[in-house]
């Protein structure tokens, strides 16, 4: 049974040991629960219309079989905008991170990054604010300028 006080949080990868991984750091954080798990895109929308669940973040992968990652973040948001999206990818590409941020995600985290800043990210998104990783950082800068 779900905490109501816990942040929810369902993940979405491919890799099974990656999810089981990421399952066992949230839940010895105290206060985040992972409250499902998808192995692709339409598993975690289908997890999403479970109303008992009641996410309020969803981190997922783009490179995933079925239905990537960015088109699951412009479905999530279109169909449940108080659910916030953090992209967890191995993929630097500029092109990558625009179109997560234009399908609506608040965070985008490099995977060789989540072991120092998984925790980070979720809190600057729960908070309202935006999460990139520090390594691409610089690519938004450089597109502002």
């Amino acid at each position: 049974m779900s905490d109501p006080t816990s942040y929810r949080i369902l993940l979405a990868d491919d890799h099974e040991l990656l999810r089981r991984s990421l399952k066992s750091i949230l839940a010895g954080s105290g206060d985040l629960e992972v409250v499902g798990e998808a192995a692709d895109g339409l598993q975690l929308l289908n997890l999403l219309k479970m109303s008992t669940l009641t996410p309020h973040m969803a981190i997922v992968d783009i490179t995933m079989p079925n239905l990537g990652g960015i088109e699951t973040t412009r479905r999530i948001k279109m169909t449940y905008p108080d659910v916030k999206v953090l992209i967890l990818t191995i993929h630097k590409d500029q092109e990558y991170l625009d179109q997560a941020f234009s399908a609506g995600a608040e965070g985008y985290l490099l995977k060789e990054e989540a072991n120092t800043e998984l925790f980070s990210a979720i809190e600057t998104i729960r908070h309202g604010g935006i999460y990139v990783s520090p390594l691409l950082s610089g690519m938004l800068e450089d597109e502002r300028r």
